[in-house]
């Protein structure tokens, strides 16, 4: 039972679904008038975990080819054969992320359901299928799965983009590439043995990280934006201290580009967009 649910978790990305998910909510409590009753919100949940979670096994389907060339992803299920290659796992997984779609359109509303297909899309066809092998603008593009999250939840509030909805998709497309061109620094091996263009495999690890150093001071900026609108001071002290810390870890990693230094900057990523989600989430449920 224990390997089967690892086994789960792993074929479905459970940890990125999850931030997925979180996203998604953050994006419905940083609405000012929220209204969403805790079954609106669970339902919101739920949809936005079930559509990210059906592409996320689609990703590994896909690329299994790929993941058997990187130790880093060689033990996941269809590269160690616990998982047979068929024409019905994408055909399941399709399904998974289709009833989460589907949910989101008959409980919440059309708006919000079309966010979380074009989240669904960006990923596993944008991304998995027509980017990630063959352009170094992989991620970048890719990472508007999580912007679309964010506006799937503030949808469920409120169809109208409003300001708040566009700066927090704003930071999750910001967040993006300095979170995985730190990763792929730090595993760069991994990244040429399966020719996936990462940004450090076309420049020197030297741009690279200044080009990380530069997305993450203009992520951190933004990110105090909504402070103009309804965050309060706790989520201001929340922004400072967690975007301080990434762009301190991303600076000491233009003075020495090792793997040591670029897994701090992508932990660091981490706990700056951790806090922000959580804040945000705190920050709608009681303001301070």
């Amino acid at each position: 039972m224990l390997t089967f649910f690892k086994l789960l978790i792993n074929i479905f990305k459970v940890r990125i679904s999850i931030t997925i998910m979180l996203c998604a909510i953050s994006g419905a409590f940083i609405m000012p008038n929220n209204t969403l009753s805790w079954s609106q919100i669970l339902i919101l949940a739920v949809s936005t975990f079930l559509a990210s979670a059906g592409v996320s096994a689609f990703n590994q389907y896909f690329e299994r080819d790929l993941d058997a060339l990187m130790p880093r992803t060689s033990e996941r299920p269809f590269v160690t054969g616990k998982l047979s290659p068929s024409l019905i796992w994408p055909i399941f997984f399709m399904l998974i992320t289709s009833s989460g779609i589907m949910l989101s359109y008959l409980m919440i509303n059309p708006y919000s359901a079309f966010y979380n297909f074009l989240g669904a899309f960006f990923y596993g066809c944008v991304y998995t299928i027509w980017l990630k092998r063959k352009s170094v603008w992989n991620i970048v593009i890719g990472g508007l799965a999580g912007s679309f999250a964010t506006l799937a939840g503030s949808a469920a509030v409120n169809t109208s983009l409003s300001p708040e909805a566009i700066i927090l998709a704003v930071i999750l497309f910001l967040w993006t590439p300095p979170h995985f061109w730190s990763l792929a620094m730090a595993i760069g091996e991994d990244y040429k043995k399966a020719k996936i263009p990462m940004l450090p495999n076309i420049i020197s690890y030297s741009n690279t990280s200044y080009i990380i150093l530069f997305h993450t001071i203009i992520l951190v900026l933004v990110s105090l934006l909504p402070v103009v609108y309804s965050m309060g001071w706790l989520y201001l002290v929340g922004a400072i201290l967690g975007g301080g810390y990434f762009i301190w870890t991303s600076l000491l990693l233009t003075f020495k580009q090792t793997k040591d230094t670029a897994m701090k900057n992508f932990f660091a990523s981490f706990i700056q967009l951790g806090l922000l989600l959580v804040l945000i989430i705190a920050n709608g449920m009681a303001p301070l």
